[in-house]
């Protein structure tokens, strides 16, 4: 690889004072500085701090064991230069975290691609355990995880591969494996794509990778169209006995959200101190999107409100609802459509619910910087897109409508 831009490369050897040895010895320490980036280590070598000599970083005097641990010092310095240099022939790159890496023997692969991701992904569970994170996203990075470890096996024939090989192509191609054989949509790719991402930007912060391969390459999700319910088929659902006395939890569950926009996690991480009163004299919920950690400020309506009621002590713990799982969920509410004979143009799953809401309250005159709120966005061009839908469906409704003929 031809070298493109040499680092500031500085390699400072110093004595660490504050953790002396049982017998006043210093550990002598080596810092390794690029581009303004330190990166600090041992050096498995000590020494009596007053003939140390601060100015050239080396022990003063020409005893023995002075001349000894110079030229430890000195070989030190050869093999760190060398590794240098050899990164910035073969790489065209180093940085601090690499080189002492290298020179400690860890070698690339202790920090290659899957070591780094699965170590990601255990971090990415300890935060889903303290309900700080969504167990359906930790779902999603462990699938990926096995597609990336499938991928390399495949294309590469080994376990597991050196960050510096995660290049542009390497992402292109793993675009391919997904959408030929793993047969992905666009949108399922863009997704799969997010987790690698983030792990690369790991590696460039840790200082495995100077630039994050990402930059080349352009992905992004297709709009597609979203199913909702309208309010005559919300009504009809709210009115319905469903046939299975189990169905009714989810039936309640489907129309709060409707009338609340929170999404299914959010719905089950609902708890009772999340309904606070507010200064209009009404009663509120107040929490933050478990997706986009977003400020979420629903006026609870009095649907919503008996529903609430309704599962009052259902629970042995804070929790409102005693929430199904959401394969459940989606399950139970695939049978409920059918039996109300409502026919979409999609499949209704819980999230149609959020639709339902934006789509809803829009066509009722909602502002759409209030329902943007409601809605927990982090951008208003998110909640625009229920402003389409609703033109798209005045647009339908007055097809074939002749406005002169209903004026005579």
């Amino acid at each position: 690889m031809q070298q493109t831009k040499k680092s500031t490369y500085k390699l400072l050897f110093y004595l660490k004072r504050n953790e002396l040895k049982k017998n006043g010895n210093a550990p002598i320490m080596a810092r390794i500085t690029i581009d303004g980036t330190p990166k600090t280590m041992g050096t498995k070598l000590e020494i009596d701090p007053n003939i140390w000599d601060l100015k050239f970083g080396r022990v003063e005097g020409k005893s023995t064991k002075a001349l000894s641990l110079n030229q430890k010092l000195d070989n030190i310095c050869g093999r760190i230069d060398q590794i240098y240099e050899d990164m910035l022939k073969h790489e065209g790159f180093a940085t601090a975290q690499k080189l002492k890496l290298a020179f400690l023997g860890v070698g690339v692969m202790e920090d290659s691609l899957l070591k780094v991701f699965k170590k990601n992904n255990e971090d990415f569970g300890k935060m889903v355990a303290k309900g700080e994170r969504s167990e359906s996203t930790y779902y999603k990075y462990k699938i990926v995880y096995n597609h990336v470890a499938e991928f390399i096996k495949n294309r590469y024939h080994r376990d597991d591969m050196a960050f510096r090989e995660l290049t542009c192509d390497f992402i292109r191609e793993f675009d391919f494996f997904l959408r030929i054989d793993k047969e992905c949509s666009h949108n399922t790719v863009w997704v799969y794509t997010m987790p690698l991402y983030r792990v690369a930007e790991l590696a460039v912060k840790n200082g495995l990778i100077r630039k994050n391969p990402f930059e080349d390459y352009e992905i992004s999700m297709k709009e597609n169209d979203r199913s909702y319910l309208l309010k005559e088929q919300v009504e009809a659902l709210l009115m319905h006995s469903p046939s299975k006395s189990y169905y009714e939890l989810v039936k309640d569950l489907f129309v709060f959200s409707c009338f609340t926009g929170l999404s299914y996690i959010d719905i089950k991480q609902l708890k009772n101190t999340n309904i606070q009163s507010f200064f209009d004299g009404h009663d509120w919920i107040i929490s933050r999107r478990q997706k986009s950690d977003v400020t979420s400020n629903v006026r609870l309506m009095e649907i919503p409100k008996r529903i609430i009621e309704k599962y009052k002590n259902t629970t042995r713990n804070d929790f409102i609802f005693p929430v199904p799982t959401n394969k459940v969920c989606n399950s139970y509410i695939d049978k409920l459509i059918q039996e109300l004979g409502i026919v979409t143009e999609q499949k209704v799953t819980f999230h149609t619910t959020r639709h339902t809401f934006g789509t809803m309250f829009l066509t009722e005159g909602v502002p759409l910087e209030s329902l943007s709120k409601m809605m927990g966005h982090k951008n208003i061009s998110t909640t625009q897109i229920y402003a389409k839908i609703t033109s798209q469906k005045i647009s339908k409704d007055l097809v074939g409508f002749n406005i002169s003929k209903n004026l005579k």
